[in-house]
Parts: structure tokens; C-alpha cells; sequence
């Protein structure tokens, strides 16, 4: 909720704007993809007892994409499990600074996870490993989503940061 009362989320500038619109746009089309295959996976093996073989490699794929950017959805739309009743009891300052607390914490937590993800992902890269799955697929690409999911909680934590300072709420 705003500070208003309404659903939604404040925003810092369009460009955080840009980046959940992207994240909007990408969840969707990667969650449309995935009904059609498991759909297709259902109904394949039901009627034919005929199975695509790499539908269950690219769900898992997708699901771990699915989390990672709705979790920094769901963050920047402020609709993770809080406790409301008693946050908001607390005087605006106040709650202002434990806001950046969380938010420092968090990030700094999220940019051990980029990093130590990140180093998976170029060492598998360099290694040149692949899935042991029908389709092969380097082990990189998959692992990317990773840091990538950390990438933007951290975007959206640097947003939530800068929304606890006055300047940055005067345009909403």
C-alpha cells in the first residue's frame, strides 16, 4: 500500500518504472510458455503415451526464473508478508530508518549472492559443463537466472532505499 492508502507502488524514476515493466513483460511471457508445454506434456502423454523428453528440463528452468523475478516483483509492489499492524504504528522517521536498515542488509546480502552466483556461472562456463538432460544445455545459461534474479531484488531494494527519503516521494 502507499502512503495514500491505495495499491500500487510508489516509484523512484522511470527508469526502475522500465525495469518492472520488463520484468512484467518477460514473467508473462515465460509463465505463457510454460502452461503451453506442460499443457502440451499432459496431452501428449495422455493421448499418444508419447512424452516431448525435455518439457520437465525447461519447466524447472522456468520456475526458477518465475521465482526469482516475481520475488522482485512482488517486492517492489510491496506485497510480501509483512507485519502492517505493527510497522505502521511506528512514527514515520522511525520506520523510515528501519527501512534502510533492511534494505542495506538485504543488499549487501544480495550482492554476496551475485557474486558467489556469478562465479558458478563463469565456472561453468569455463569449464564448459553441460546438463545431463536430452537437451545438453550448457549449464551457464540456466545458472544465469540467478544472479540475474539477484540483479533485480537489488535493483528494486536500491528503489525501496531511495523512496525512504522525502525527495524522492514528491512526485507521487
Amino acid at each position: 500500500m502507499r502512503d495514500d492508502g491505495t495499491k500500487g507502488s510508489a516509484s523512484a524514476g522511470p527508469l526502475f518504472d522500465a525495469a518492472a515493466q520488463g520484468t512484467k513483460i518477460a514473467t508473462g511471457i515465460v509463465l505463457a510458455a510454460l502452461v503451453v508445454l506442460v499443457c502440451a506434456e499432459a496431452f501428449l502423454r495422455s493421448v499418444f503415451n508419447y512424452s516431448l523428453g525435455f518439457a520437465e528440463e525447461l519447466t524447472g528452468y522456468s520456475v526458477v526464473m518465475l521465482t526469482f523475478f516475481g520475488a522482485a516483483l512482488a517486492l517492489r509492489f510491496g506485497v510480501l508478508f509483512q507485519v502492517n499492524f505493527l510497522f505502521d504504528s511506528l512514527p514515520h522517521a522511525f520506520r523510515a530508518w528501519i527501512m534502510r536498515l533492511f534494505v542495506s542488509a538485504a543488499l549487501v546480502i544480495c550482492l554476496v549472492l551475485i557474486w558467489k552466483t556469478s562465479d558458478l556461472v563463469l565456472s561453468s562456463f569455463d569449464r564448459n559443463k553441460f546438463a545431463p538432460t536430452v537437451l545438453r544445455t550448457p549449464l551457464w545459461i540456466p545458472q544465469v537466472l540467478i544472479p540475474a534474479g539477484f540483479t533485480l531484488i537489488s535493483v528494486f531494494l536500491v528503489e525501496k532505499l531511495l523512496l525512504t527519503f522525502d525527495k524522492f516521494k514528491a512526485g507521487q
